[in-house]
Order: C-alpha cells, then structure tokens, then sequence
C-alpha cells in the first residue's frame, strides 16, 4: 500500500513507519522536523509541513491508499487544538485527494469509551488529561460525520515496552485499575488494520 503516516516522528509513529517499511509499503511522512527521519531517507519519502494544515496534508496525501495518524502531545497535557485542527486539515485533504481510509490514535476514555474506564482510570481522564481529551473528542466527531472509511483507536495507558503481540482488541473492553499497552503493539495493530476493512467504521479499544 501508499501510506501517509501522521505523527512519524513521535515514538509510536516511528513503530508503525519500521512495520510499514518492514511489510514493503510505500511509506510518505509529513514531518516539521524532517531532519528526525534522516536515516530513513532511502527508505521513506519526507514531506517537511504541519499536520495542522490543509495545504500541506493535501501535497502528502497525493497518491496514497490510506492515512495512518499517530499524533500525539508527548508529555504536554495540553491540546493546543491540534487535534482538532489535524482533523479538519486531514478530511479536507482527504476529500480533495480522493483517499478515503484513516485510521486514527486515540486515547483510552475519550468519547464514549469513558464509560467502561475504572474508577482509577475515571480520575485521571478527569483532572490531567481533561483538556487534551476534550480536544481530541471534538476531533473524533469530525471524523465520525466525514465521509470517510475511518478507524478509531483507544489505547490504554502507552509504555516503552516491546511488542508482545498478545493484546485485546474490541470495540469495548471492561477495565480493572489502569492497565497499559506498548506503543509498539499499538502501531502493529493500526498497520495491521490500515490493510483490512475489518475494523472500518468501528472503534478499536486496544489493551494488554
């Protein structure tokens, strides 16, 4: 496939750009640090521009089968309206270019997955992450209402840890504590569902 990876530079984009590499895809990043993907320049095509706009999302997406976003704040717990704005640049784009297949990182407890998180879970969506999880539903109801062939993916709490290739993955999964899940597993689970119509329309809570 032609692969538009959002989020390339952030630590579970850089998983899913190796597997996509890896599997033998065509691999574009939009970067506003192409410098950070220096090493791949044989392997990747980078194009220097902002997730956030219209234009630049749109000269990325020229030619390819699916986008795949894995943007992120890193350790900010403020939105800053990226998502939101990343998600008004990318349907546009999307529109225009005529690609129709996203598929989208989320977080665990945004939106209606709120309602099946743990009570400790519930704490922390309510008071740290309030404002990026905010934003990042606002984004989500964009891309619900568009008209493209959208995944959604809700992660529980991201670690460092390597791939184990054992998680659950379901549209709603009952919660206990604050369990977690490694990036690496998350970015093999969107490749995986960026090539298959199974998870199309659907939301995707993904935990170990």
């Amino acid at each position: 496939m032609n692969i538009l990876i959002l989020g390339a530079t952030g630590p579970t984009g850089r998983h899913v750009v190796d597997l996509a590499i890896a599997a033998g895809d065509t691999v574009t990043v939009l970067a506003r640090r192409p410098e950070a993907l220096e090493g791949l320049a044989d392997q990747v095509t980078v194009v220097a521009g902002d997730a956030t706009s219209h234009q630049d999302v749109a000269k990325a997406m020229t030619g390819q089968d699916a986008v795949i976003s894995a943007l992120g704040r890193s350790t900010s717990v403020r939105a800053d309206d990226l998502f939101t704005r990343a998600a008004a640049a990318v349907i546009a784009a999307a529109e225009e270019q005529g690609v129709s297949r996203l598929v989208w990182m989320s977080s665990f407890g945004v939106g209606d997955t709120y309602r099946s998180a743990s009570a400790v879970q519930k704490l922390m969506y309510r008071t740290f992450l309030r404002n990026i999880y905010a934003n990042k539903e606002l984004s989500e109801q964009a891309i619900r209402s568009s008209g493209l062939d959208w995944t959604l993916v809700y992660p529980t709490l991201l670690t460092k840890g390597p791939a184990k290739g054992t998680y659950l993955a379901d549209d709603r999964l009952p919660m206990k504590g604050n369990p977690r899940i490694s990036r690496a597993d998350v970015a093999a689970f969107m490749h995986k569902a960026a090539h298959s119509p199974e998870w199309i329309h659907r939301d995707a809570v993904i935990t170990d």
